[in-house]
C-alpha cells in the first residue's frame, strides 16, 4: 500500500518514528512535563522532521493512499511554493513516485465501485503565481450531469476529505472536485495585500481574494451549476461566493462554518474574550472524548462561543469580574496583520513540527495511529509553507473568531440575488442595479444545509438562526410572489447534526457524514432531473 511505503520512506529518511500515540512518551520512560503534555512529540522526533522536510506533495499523497480502492492516488508534482525544508528527502522520491502520475483508474476488479477515474492538477489562473491544486475522482462511462465541489476550512488542505472520497464519489452522475484555496495547502502562495482603505472595503477585498479565484476555476472548468460545500472558512467563503456569483449553485452545504454569529467585539473592531474563541476550541479539544452513553464529554464545547448569552448570565449571577482582553501586543500583531498561528510554526524552525503535534495529537487522536500520523505530516507540511492568504485571517474575523461582518446578517441573501455582475459578497434589494433592469433575473432559491457536530464549538444556535432568517425571507418574498414562483422557490434552511462528531464534521462523523452528502446529492440530482423534464 502507497501509504505504508510512504511511512517507510520517511522512516529511512530521516530516522523518523511515528510520535503521535499519547503513551509514547511513557513508553520511552521520558518525564511528562507540562510542555510535552500539551506538545506531545519529543524534540528529538520534532528535529528529525523539521530536518527531513517531507514536502506537501509527499504527505498528501500519503494520506490520499487511504482513499479504500484506490491503490495508487494520482499526485501531481507542483507545490505552489517551495518547500522551506533544511533539505530535500529522499522519501519524495519512493511517495508520491519520482515521476508521479496525476490521473488513476480503478476497475471493476479492483473497485466495486467502479470503473472510477481519480484526477490530481494544478489549475492555472490568471494573474502572477495563481493556480488552485485540485483533486477530482468521477464515474467512468457516465455522463457527470452534477458537481461537487469541496472547500476545506483555515490553513488545511484537500487531502483532510480523504475519507468522504469514495463514499461520496459513488453517486451515479456525478462528478467530485475538491480544491486547496488560493494561499494554502498545494495551491499557489501569491503574496496576500489588501489595498482598500475603510473597514468594509477591507474586509470585502480579502472575501473577494477567494471567491473570484473559486469563480475564475469555474469557468475554467466550464461548469455551469454546482453544489458547493465548505468546512468551517471554507463554509464562511462558501457563502460569500454565493452572493457576489449567484446563478451557479443548486446547492450550498456549511459544514460547521464559522462566521455566522454576531458579536459586538467583533462589529466595532474590539476584542472579544479569548476564551470565546472557536480557534482556541480547535487546538485543544480533544477528538477521542466523544458523547457515550448520553454523557457529555469534559471537552463538549463549554467554550463555545454561542454560548456567551449563558455564560454571561452565570458571571452575572456568581458576580464574576469582568472578561479579560488578549494581551495589547497579541492584539496588536493580530490587528496589524502580522501574525498568524502559521507564522510561529516557522518562526521556530525545529521546534515547529512540536508545536504541531500539540494539535494533531488532540485533533486526530481518534484515528488509527497510521493515519493520524499521516496527517500529523501533511498538517505540518502545509503549515511551513510560505504565508500567503492565512494573513486573511484578521481581516474576516476578530481575534476569537467571531465575522467582522457576520453572515447571519447576509444569509437571507443567498439564492436570492440578482443575476448580474457583483462587486462585493453584499446582500441585493429587491430591485436589480438599473444598467441591467431590464435583463437582470433573480435567484429563485436553492436549499442550505447546516451542519454541526453533536460536541462542535460551532453552536448549533448559529444554523438555526440562520435557518430561521432565510425562512423569514421565503415567506416575505413569497408574499407577492405568483404561483408559479412559489413553485419554483427552493430557499430553505435545513440544521443537521452529526453524532459525537466536534469541528471537524466530515472526519469525526465520517460514516453519517457521507450518507447525509449522498442523501442531499440525490435531492439535488432528482430536481435537477425534474427540471430538465426528465
Amino acid at each position: 500500500m502507497a501509504g505504508r511505503d510512504a511511512d517507510e520512506a520517511s522512516e529511512d529518511a530521516g530516522g523518523q518514528q511515528s510520535m503521535l500515540a499519547s503513551q509514547r512518551a511513557k513508553e520511552q520512560g521520558e518525564t511528562q512535563g507540562r510542555f510535552s503534555k500539551w506538545f506531545p512529540l519529543s524534540a528529538k522526533s520534532g528535529f528529525e522532521q523539521w530536518w527531513a522536510g517531507l514536502s506537501p506533495m509527499a504527505t498528501e499523497h500519503r494520506v490520499l493512499s487511504f482513499i479504500p480502492h484506490l491503490q495508487s492516488p494520482p499526485t501531481h508534482t507542483q507545490t505552489g511554493s517551495a518547500s522551506v525544508a533544511a533539505g530535500s528527502s529522499s522519501a519524495d522520491l519512493d511517495a508520491p513516485p519520482k515521476h508521479a502520475e496525476d490521473e488513476t483508474t480503478t476497475t471493476a476488479f479492483n473497485d466495486p465501485y467502479g470503473p472510477r477515474r481519480w484526477h490530481s492538477q494544478m489549475v492555472e489562473l490568471c494573474g502572477k503565481d495563481r493556480a488552485l491544486n485540485e483533486f477530482s475522482v468521477e464515474r467512468v462511462g457516465e455522463e457527470a450531469e452534477n458537481n461537487l465541489v469541496m472547500l476545506h476550512g483555515y490553513g488545511a488542505g484537500l487531502g483532510f476529505f480523504y475519507r468522504n472520497f469514495e463514499a461520496i464519489s459513488r453517486a451515479e452522475g456525478w462528478k467530485v472536485f475538491a480544491l486547496d484555496l488560493l494561499g494554502m495547502g498545494r495551491s499557489s502562495r501569491p503574496t496576500f495585500k489588501i489595498h482598500a482603505k475603510d473597514k468594509e472595503g477591507k474586509i470585502a477585498e480579502a472575501e473577494s481574494w477567494f471567491v473570484d479565484a473559486l469563480e475564475e476555476w469555474r469557468i475554467k472548468r466550464g461548469l455551469d451549476q454546482f453544489t458547493l460545500l465548505g468546512h468551517s472558512l471554507g463554509g464562511y467563503l462558501a457563502v460569500c461566493y454565493a452572493l457576489k456569483y449567484p446563478g451557479h449553485l443548486n446547492k450550498l452545504i456549511l459544514a460547521s462554518p464559522v462566521g455566522i454569529p454576531e458579536d459586538p467585539y467583533a462589529v466595532n473592531e474590539e476584542m472579544p474574550d479569548v476564551q470565546d474563541s472557536s480557534m482556541a476550541n480547535e487546538f485543544s479539544q480533544d477528538a477521542a472524548e466523544t458523547n457515550q452513553n448520553g454523557v457529555q464529554p469534559s471537552t463538549a464545547d463549554n467554550n463555545n462561543f454561542m454560548n456567551q448569552q449563558k455564560r454571561t448570565e452565570g458571571a452575572k449571577e456568581a458576580k464574576q469580574p469582568p472578561k479579560r482582553r488578549l494581551p495589547w501586543w497579541l492584539y496588536s500583531l493580530w490587528e496589524a496583520n502580522m501574525i498568524s498561528p502559521f507564522t510561529l510554526v516557522r518562526w521556530t524552525g525545529p521546534l515547529g513540527p512540536r508545536l504541531v503535534s500539540g494539535w494533531t495529537s488532540r485533533r486526530f487522536s481518534h484515528l488509527p495511529e497510521e493515519e493520524a500520523q499521516a496527517l500529523h505530516d501533511y498538517s505540518y507540511a502545509l503549515f511551513r509553507q510560505r504565508g500567503s492568504s492565512e494573513y486573511a485571517l484578521a481581516y474576516l474575523l476578530a481575534p476569537g473568531a467571531f465575522a467582522r461582518s457576520p453572515l447571519i446578517r447576509r444569509i437571507h441573501g443567498v439564492g436570492r440575488q440578482w443575476i448580474q455582475a457583483h462587486d462585493t459578497p453584499t446582500v441585493d434589494g429587491d430591485s436589480p442595479s438599473q444598467t441591467s433592469a431590464a435583463t437582470a433575473q433573480r435567484e429563485s432559491g436553492f436549499p442550505v444545509i447546516f451542519m454541526y457536530g453533536e460536541n462542535d464549538w460551532m453552536d448549533v444556535k448559529g444554523g438555526q438562526a440562520a435557518e430561521e432568517r432565510m425562512k423569514q425571507e421565503r415567506e416575505r418574498i413569497l408574499a407577492t410572489a405568483s404561483p408559479e414562483q412559489g413553485e419554483k422557490d427552493r430557499g430553505v434552511g435545513k440544521v443537521i447534526i452529526i453524532d459525537k462528531a466536534g469541528h471537524h464534521v466530515y472526519l469525526d462523523g465520517w460514516e453519517q457524514f457521507n450518507r447525509v452528502m449522498l442523501a442531499e446529492m440525490e435531492e439535488v440530482r432528482g430536481r435537477e432531473q425534474g427540471r430538465r423534464g426528465r
